[in-house]
């Protein structure tokens, strides 16, 4: 408490020797009757305007406390603070303007360069129209009203790029970008004065404009940060100083500056740039992303490290975004930042979502947990920062016992303005970060300004905190009108932001059932779970900031109560559900097959190890494409399979995964888990295949599957040389391998559908061993998965031995042991040897046909 209340009053300017104390003491003492009364003045305006509310004391700013105090900050405080409170001013109309959006405008180049000039000269501080925004953001910490419409009138930016200017783009070649084409490095505009700097950012906007137009992938968190980026490369060293990007779908901008411009049209596809941040890409890229909430670890690690090895003018920077900095993990980290007291700066990047998927419903949804109201207050409350400012400075120049008492004028004076009773500072400064803002994030003369305050401040700062302000998609109008802000987007029409998603489904027959339309895997399970809890009122649907990932948006509309969004916390997620269970409800977890990795310990320890019946959707199981290795699905089969107590199972296609919906919900005495793929269904005939569906005659929702027998397997194809065990959708690659080895090489092979990997159906796994010469397993996940335990079952029951009724041979076709990267499935899978053609020329080669076996390679290849 010593160190950080030390650390509170002078965290940008390290205490000094011996002597220090001394010469601050004779200081103060001269100073210490005009103090006293400066702090009983600032004290009552801030009582008085307190009691006439926060929003009346909004309006009065030009009598704000820093005005009466201000002589008493030293020069580095007093520059970052006037820069900071500056850029404030900006940032409150930059999100009241979000919050007046009109449903129309106009995007003519006039008037753009017209709302530019309005946006500019109306940050200025203490103007009534300020005020009025200002209460504006105060009540939208309450009323979290959002639309989707854009008002260039209140923040459109010389940086943007306007929809007449996309129209004169040349289709092929893509924007005109003079002053981009002289920059390969960071290094190359480091001359560069701040009206270039304003044009770079926008000629960069439209490169990333142009680029994702034709790639697909994530443009809205890229458009959010060029300023942002352009202000890091411009005021740091990098690649010595470092910078790492949070998740890293938002790094495009950093890539373009970079030295990979020219690779921006193989982003996400097979051989090309990674979507993420990655280190064997670039020495720009410290450290690799994927998975949020990583930055801060990453990037107090990197501090420490260089300290240890004597590298003292290095900065380290880690860019986080309220989605991630939700993550537990962020919370450690600044825990121990503010504990080690090293230097690091970190970098809120706000843009008022608190992780995009989850506003992916149709409705006004309000951003998810209380770390939204908190930023939000923060927004809101400039005049408290002023005075907290001033109590600081004046606590550090009083002798004796005062600075105590006075620390305790400052609490009080917290205590008073915050919006939240007895709140007392900003939760980062009571972890031990200096907190600066909110500053503009679009506002980049003062980024830079803010930015290189910082880094040319003391060499020993300790960390500090800066709350930078954006807007996703900002910078073009479809991204800014778009509900998820174009968050995740396949190619699209660049002058309109239309995406190219395919034609029509074909219209079906009017008969009654109708045969739904071919949709993803998660709308399958989203429909069959909506079907389940409108049979059962104790179903309840949860996942982690990914309701539009996971389906579960799908099941919110029809249960909005019954569907919980956690934020990005898996951990919470499992243990929140396994209360759920113990008080008798069926909780479903639906978190991607990577994200559930970040909950392990939950999953033994709280759900499998007390037998509780939590189950598990786990989405994006197997390899997902272009998302690539931080996202692959390749291990949960695996590192589940292992646990006691768990069931764990895998569907063939979609039919099946409704009914193992259902058998998840029957299982009531324990945990279970079901994996399913990315991508479309196979198209089956689902009323064929025992799925109720829904019409107009018949009064109930989704499609309702029938529980199965549990660890029952089933065989697909009869046969007698070969057996093919599939687990989960390499079943249907199974079944097309048994086609191709009956009509090229007239090989008779069974294929079974294990379904189960625990509990294994014995029954059917002995009688496939002893009946055949020659098996082989099939899956698409990790060695340790549905082989090992087929494997260790046979071995287990003497089969494997010599002279035993066992196989002649046994193989087990999954994953290699290496990262597969980003490109499509197709081109994973033929990376990791599990297509149908290899699937065969494994079989050929298991059955001494190596010659058959290399020419059918040759022809895949």
């Amino acid at each position: 408490g010593v160190v950080h209340r030390e650390r509170g009053l002078e965290p940008l300017r390290r205490r000094g020797g011996p002597g220090e104390g001394k010469r601050r003491e004779a200081k103060g003492t001269r100073e210490a009757s005009e103090v006293t009364m400066k702090v009983s003045q600032a004290t009552k305006t801030a009582s008085s305007s307190a009691a006439a509310g926060l929003h009346r004391f909004h309006s009065s700013s030009s009598a704000s406390p820093s005005s009466q105090g201000g002589t008493f900050l030293h020069s580095k405080r007093r520059n970052l603070a006037s820069k900071a409170q500056r850029s404030q001013a900006g940032s409150c109309s930059f999100v009241a303007g979000q919050q007046q959006r009109a449903k129309t405008q106009t995007t003519t180049k006039a008037s753009a360069n017209k709302h530019g000039a309005k946006g500019t000269n109306g940050s200025a501080l203490g103007s009534n129209k300020m005020s009025s925004k200002r209460r504006h953001v105060a009540s939208r910490a309450a009323s979290s009203n959002n639309t989707d419409s854009f008002d260039e009138d209140a923040v459109w930016r010389d940086s943007f790029v306007t929809m007449e200017e996309i129209k004169t783009w040349d289709p092929k070649a893509g924007p005109a970008t003079p002053l981009l084409d002289t920059v390969n490095y960071p290094v190359h505009m480091r001359n560069f004065n701040k009206k270039q700097l304003r044009q770079l950012a926008k000629e960069i906007r439209a490169q990333v404009i142009y680029d994702v137009s034709n790639s697909g992938g994530h443009l809205g968190a890229s458009l959010g940060v060029v300023e942002l980026t352009v202000a890091l490369h411009y005021v740091f060293n990098t690649p010595e100083d470092k910078v790492i990007f949070d998740v890293g779908h938002q790094a495009y901008p950093h890539k373009i500056l970079t030295g990979r411009r020219s690779a921006m049209s193989t982003m996400r596809k097979w051989g090309g740039l990674s979507g993420f941040t990655n280190r064997s890409e670039s020495e720009y890229d410290p450290f690799g992303a994927g998975h949020s909430s990583t930055s801060i670890s990453a990037g107090l690690g990197m501090a420490v490290g260089m300290d240890l090895r004597g590298k003292k003018d290095t900065h380290v920077v880690s860019v986080i975004g309220d989605g991630a900095i939700t993550g537990g993990m962020a919370y450690e980290a600044m825990n121990n930042a503010g504990f080690l007291d090293r230097n690091l700066i970190v970098i809120l990047n706000d843009n008022k979502q608190v992780s995009l998927p989850t506003q992916y419903n149709d409705g006004d949804q309000r951003p998810v947990g209380g770390l939204s109201n908190a930023l939000s207050r923060i927004q809101a409350n400039r005049p408290l920062r002023e005075l907290r400012e001033i109590a600081k400075d004046i606590t550090r120049k009083m002798p004796g016992p005062i600075p105590e008492m006075t620390a305790k004028i400052d609490e009080y004076a917290r205590g008073m303005l915050t919006l939240t009773p007895g709140e007392q500072s900003t939760l980062f400064e009571e972890l031990g970060l200096y907190y600066i803002g909110p500053v503009d994030g679009h506002d980049l003369d003062q980024l830079v300004d803010i930015l290189a305050e910082v880094r040319n401040s003391s060499s020993n700062f300790g960390p500090v905190l800066i709350h930078v302000m954006t807007e996703k998609g900002s910078g073009y109008l479809p991204a800014m009108n778009a509900s998820d802000k174009m968050h995740g987007v396949v190619a699209y029409d660049v002058a309109t932001g239309k995406q190219r998603k395919g034609g029509s489904p074909a219209k079906q027959p009017a008969s009654v059932p109708k045969q739904p339309a071919v949709t993803s895997y998660t709308n399958y399970f989203a429909d069959a779970l909506t079907a389940e809890a409108d049979r059962d009122s104790r179903v309840i649907g949860i996942h982690a900031a990914m309701g539009g990932g996971t389906g579960m948006n799908r099941f919110e509309r029809h249960f909005a109560s019954r569907c919980f969004d956690v934020g990005i916390a898996e951990q919470h997620a499992v243990t929140f559900a396994a209360g759920l269970a113990c008080e008798g409800l069926v909780p479903f977890c639906a978190i991607y097959s990577t994200f559930l990795q970040r909950a392990y310990d939950q999953i033994v320890h709280d759900v499998a190890l007390q037998k509780l019946p939590v189950r598990f959707g786990m989405d994006r199981a197997g390899l997902v494409g272009a998302d690539g290795a931080t996202h692959c699905g390749a291990f949960d089969v695996a590192y589940l399979s292992c646990l006691p107590n768990m069931v764990v199972m895998a569907p063939s296609n979609e039919a099946e995964l409704m009914h193992m919906v259902a058998t998840c919900v029957a299982i009531d005495d324990g945990p279970s888990a079901m994996r399913f793929p990315r991508g479309n269904g196979l198209g089956v005939d689902l009323a064929a295949n025992g799925i109720l569906i829904p019409n107009k005659e018949k009064n109930f929702l989704g499609m309702k599957g029938t529980p199965v027998e549990i660890g029952k397997g089933v065989v697909r194809m009869q046969g007698s040389d070969v057996a093919l065990v599939g687990y989960g959708t390499s079943v249907n690659a199974c079944l097309e391998a048994a086609r191709m080895l009956s009509t090229q090489f007239s090989i008779s092979a069974t294929v079974v559908d294990a379904r189960f990997c625990k509990p294994l159906d014995n029954e059917l796994m002995r009688s496939v061993a002893t009946e055949h010469a020659y098996v082989v397993s099939v899956e698409e996940g990790s060695t340790g998965g549905f082989g090992s335990v087929l494997s260790h079952f046979l071995s287990h029951e003497g089969l494997l031995d010599r002279n035993s009724r066992g196989p002649d041979a046994l193989r087990s076709i999954c994953l290699p042991d290496h990262f597969i990267e980003h490109g499509t499935q197709d081109e994973q899978r033929a990376e990791a040897g599990i297509t149908a053609s290899q699937i065969a020329a494994k079989v050929l080669e298991v059955m001494g046909k190596a010659n058959l076996a290399a020419s059918m390679l040759i022809e895949i290849k």
